[in-house]
C-alpha cells in the first residue's frame, strides 16, 4: 500500500504569517498572549502552548494590562483595538491581509448613505464578528434562506462574504437576493452590489482537492473540529470519494479503513499543519505494516 500526502495541503499564507510572528515573539520572551487561538486545529494550538503561548478570551483580555498580545488571522473589531490602548497592551496584529482589505472595504460601504451592508458568513465566526465591528455591528449576517427577511429591499445593498466560505452558495445567495429584491420592489428600485470577497487561495483548493481525492482508494482528511474550511473541503472529498475519513488526531485512524486499498491520500484543511500530515502517515504505516510511502502528491 502507498501512502501520498497532497502537495497543495497546509496552511494558507496568513495562518502561515500568523505561526510564524508567534513563534518569532516567543523564540525572544518564552511567552505570547493569544486572543483566541490562533488556529482551528487543536494539535496545532497544542504545540504553540508547550513554547509559551496562552490563549485567553474576549473577557480575560479586557482585564489584561501592560502585555503583549497576539491578534489572529480572523481580525478583529475595532472594539479590540480601543480595549488595548486603554490597557496599555502591545499587540502583534497577525490579521491576514485578505482579511484587513475586506475590514477596509465593509467599513466604506457602512460609510455609504443608507447602505445596508450584509455578510454571507457563520455568525458566531472570529472574522464575521470583526467584519460586523467595522459597521458597529449594524451588518446584517446571513447564514440560511430565513435570514434574507433581514434585508430591507427599499435600501442600498452590498453583499460580502466571510472570506473562507463556499464559494458556490455565495453565488447562489447573491442571485437569491437579487430575485428577493425584485419581488419585493421594481427592478428598477433595487440597489444591490456584491463583492466576491472570498479568498482566491482557500476556493482555488476546491478544484484540486477534488481531484487529489479521486485518485486514491481511500483519503484521510485531517482537520481540527471547529475549522470552516476544514468542514468544507473533507465535503468536497467525501463528494469525490466515499472511502473519505476526517479525523482531528491520528490516533482516530482505524486500521479497517483500509482493507484492500491500494493507495490512500492524506490531505487537510488550510489550518491543518504538514507535520501532522506526516504524522497520519507514519500512524497508517505503523497500524497497517507493509506499507509504503510515497513521494508528495
Amino acid at each position: 500500500m502507498v501512502i501520498e500526502i497532497d502537495r497543495e495541503a497546509g496552511f494558507c499564507s496568513g495562518v502561515s504569517r500568523a505561526i510564524r510572528l508567534a513563534e518569532q515573539e516567543l523564540s525572544q520572551r518564552g511567552q505570547l498572549y493569544s486572543l483566541g487561538a490562533i488556529i482551528h486545529n487543536e494539535a496545532e494550538t497544542r504545540r504553540l502552548e508547550q513554547l509559551g503561548l496562552r490563549v485567553i478570551d474576549h473577557q480575560q483580555f479586557a482585564a489584561l494590562h501592560n502585555a503583549t498580545v497576539l491578534i489572529r488571522a480572523h481580525g478583529e473589531p475595532p472594539a479590540t483595538y480601543e480595549t488595548a490602548r486603554k490597557n496599555n497592551l502591545q499587540l502583534i496584529d497577525a490579521t491576514c491581509p485578505v482579511v484587513l482589505r475586506l475590514q477596509h472595504k465593509v467599513k466604506l460601504a457602512h460609510q455609504q448613505p443608507e447602505t445596508q451592508v450584509v455578510i454571507f458568513g457563520r455568525k458566531n465566526h472570529p472574522e464575521v464578528i470583526g467584519l460586523s465591528g467595522q459597521t458597529g455591528n449594524q451588518a446584517i449576517i446571513i447564514e440560511t434562506e430565513a435570514d434574507l427577511q433581514q434585508i430591507d429591499f427599499a435600501r442600498p445593498i452590498h453583499l460580502f462574504a466571510q472570506t473562507t466560505q463556499n464559494r458556490k452558495r455565495y453565488q447562489q445567495f447573491t442571485r437569491r437576493i437579487a430575485e428577493a429584491g425584485n419581488e419585493n420592489i421594481d427592478a428598477d428600485m433595487l440597489h444591490f452590489e456584491a463583492t466576491d470577497s472570498i479568498c482566491r487561495q482557500v476556493s482555488n483548493r476546491d478544484i484540486g482537492i477534488a481531484q487529489f481525492a479521486k485518485k486514491y482508494d481511500v483519503v484521510i482528511f485531517v482537520s481540527g473540529a471547529s475549522s470552516s474550511n476544514g468542514k468544507y473541503l473533507c465535503g468536497i472529498c467525501c463528494e469525490n470519494n466515499a472511502m473519505t475519513f476526517k479525523v482531528a488526531a491520528v490516533e482516530e485512524i482505524k486500521k479497517e479503513w483500509f482493507a484492500g486499498a491500494e493507495k490512500v491520500g492524506i490531505t487537510g484543511a488550510t489550518s491543518t499543519p504538514l507535520w501532522l500530515l506526516s504524522q497520519a502517515a507514519q500512524h497508517i504505516k505503523a497500524i497497517t505494516q507493509n506499507t509504503h510511502i510515497g513521494d508528495v502528491s
